[in-house]
């Protein structure tokens, strides 16, 4: 007996040698559980479970299960809920990212593993719904996306709150002396009103939004407040969709093509997207044999107006991005640049999809026409240059305008150590005119690329009230997070790349107009440099350190490993 094109609990079997022992002792066990004989015989729907206490985002997950759970029965399906592995961004070190394939591979080889014939992907937290889509891609059976949910707003006498671009402005005004400890502590309490992920647009809320656009998530469901009871009835609708997506065979390879992405794309210019979103988006795709170019995310972004009003880029939160509609009203607006055809979970086109959504109502300006947009073009633009081969991405709309064309005296850290030994010393030669760059801070590095490339301002011009500077790294920067910051700088210093070989000093070209990123230093200079390199030494000697050393790739690429 072959359980390769077997269903339900005859799929997948544990291997005995006797087949028909493999499915009688199977549903023993299951018997043990309570199951009866019936329900037995009904398709299985795994639903990844996420929560980890060391999770704040996915808190909501007990209630979303449930939900989702009464959608499955209702169309005949037999939930069966199951961990993963959960990545809290603000409690894993060195950084949730280098996990990102961990937690990939373990969606994976779980659904592989067990009996299902569907799955929802429950997750939120940043890096949980990129591994959740590279895993589910990889495996190919029905699969659903579901998140948490962005938080609501706090409050701070009088003036709304938002982690975490308002924790990082706070901390800003804390290190420059404006705020004082007391107020510090009383801001903290206030940031996180409740659970969910963070409630601008960051890379949870942009990788959400993507997902929908996609067509893995319902229509709708991106940006619902995790504690809004429609979050409880998008979970129960995704239970009942994930059995229909059963029925049709609607795989992930039917629905994330290359039309799908393309789409995503330039709704990730419109919203004013998270920069992680360019590495995310790029190894989903890859699991897809989807090649996705950072040529194609300038094209795109060339094209596209910015339509969201939401922190970082505007001034309004996750909560007003959903009472105005969300990412269906951001998609009719941009409808005549969609591929109308592509498929979505519910087995209809993006365009029929679309066609009951309004246009962007009159009376709220939290997202906008492609008439009067909120910018001109897209959020975010890749650059190339000596400094930067293989690219590098800046996050136009969250950056100071008048730095988007700039050259100045670099003043470098060659690690993250070093970055917080000396950032704050009064002995710093740094001025506003400089370009401050870290190196060695990428994905072999960081280690994991850690979301470090938004260098504080050194504390004595942040006293002078200096509020933004020309950053550049080989590191990533949380989505919440603004300024003229340039990332994912390809390749890495750790590698040999160009970074590595500047020194305090060297001048460094901006050029975002034109989408160049130039260190201003001849070239056999550069040659003596990179002649008398010494690299660092590896992070890691065992262990899933190691194995991530040696085999991710670099951020234009995705930033999977090699062998995936």
């Amino acid at each position: 007996m072959s359980s390769d094109n077997a269903k339900g609990i005859k799929k997948g079997l544990t291997n005995y040698g006797d087949p028909e022992f493999s499915v009688y002792i199977r549903k023993a066990f299951f018997k043990a559980m309570g199951y009866g004989d019936e329900e037995l015989e009904r398709p299985i729907i795994g639903i990844i479970n996420t929560f980890s206490g060391f999770n704040s985002c996915h808190h909501n997950f007990g209630d979303l299960i449930e939900a989702v759970k009464r959608g499955v029965l209702s169309q005949g399906g037999l939930p069966i809920e199951f961990p993963t592995i959960s990545l809290g961004e603000m409690f894993t070190a060195p950084t949730t990212m280098m996990f990102r394939n961990l937690m990939a591979m373990d969606t994976e080889e779980m659904i592989r593993a067990q009996p299902m014939d569907g799955v929802v992907l429950l997750g939120g937290c940043d890096k949980t719904v990129p591994a959740q889509l590279m895993g589910a891609a990889s495996v190919d059976i029905p699969a659903i996306c579901l998140v948490a949910g962005p938080m609501i707003t706090g409050d701070y006498r009088g003036e709304r709150l938002g982690a975490c671009t308002d924790c990082r402005r706070f901390w800003r005004e804390y290190r420059a002396g404006n705020i004082d400890k007391g107020e510090i502590n009383e801001i903290e309490g206030r940031l996180c009103a409740s659970t969910g992920t963070c409630m601008v647009m960051g890379t949870a809320s942009t990788m959400a939004a993507l997902a929908e656009t996609l067509g893995i998530m319902l229509p709708g469901g991106a940006a619902i407040p995790a504690v809004m009871a429609e979050r409880r009835r998008q979970a129960e609708a995704t239970g009942r969709t994930i059995v229909s997506m059963i029925r049709k065979q609607l795989r992930p390879s039917k629905i994330m093509t290359r039309k799908s992405f393309e789409n995503a794309l330039r709704i990730l210019m419109a919203i004013g997207g998270s920069t992680n979103a360019v590495i995310h988006l790029t190894a989903i795709a890859r699991r897809l044999d989807i090649e996705l170019s950072l040529d194609d995310y300038n094209r795109i972004s060339d094209e596209t107006p910015v339509l969201v009003n939401v922190r970082p880029s505007g001034q309004y939160y996750m909560e007003d991005f959903w009472k105005a509609g969300g990412v269906p009203v951001v998609m009719k607006a941009l409808e005549d640049f969609l591929h109308s055809d592509a498929l979505t979970a519910l087995g209809s086109t993006v365009g029929e999809n679309l066609s009951g959504v309004p246009q962007p109502p009159a009376w709220q300006d939290v997202i906008t026409g492609k008439d009067n947009p909120l910018f001109g073009t897209g959020s975010l633009v890749c650059l190339f240059g000596n400094l930067a081969p293989n690219g590098a991405v800046i996050k136009r709309s969250a950056a100071s305008p008048n730095l988007l064309t700039h050259q100045g005296p670099a003043v470098v850290f060659k690690s993250l150590e070093d970055l917080h030994n000396r950032i704050d010393s009064p002995d710093l030669e740094v001025t506003e005119e400089h370009v401050m760059v870290l190196q060695n801070a990428g994905p072999i590095g960081g280690p994991g690329m850690p979301e470090a490339g938004y260098l504080p301002i050194p504390k004595k011009l942040l006293q002078t009230g200096v509020k933004d500077m020309v950053r550049i790294s080989d590191a990533r920067m949380s989505g919440t997070a603004f300024g003229a910051v340039v990332l994912h700088v390809s390749p890495e210093a750790a590698v040999g790349g160009a970074l590595a070989l500047v020194q305090d000093g060297d001048l460094i070209e901006l050029d975002v107009p034109n989408k160049r990123l130039e260190l201003l230093v001849d070239c056999e200079e550069l040659a003596t440099r990179r002649d008398n390199l010494t690299l660092p030494s590896p992070h890691f000697e065992r262990g899933y350190g190691k194995l991530f050393i040696d085999h991710v790739e670099q951020a234009h690429l995705g930033c999977d490993f090699d062998f995936l």
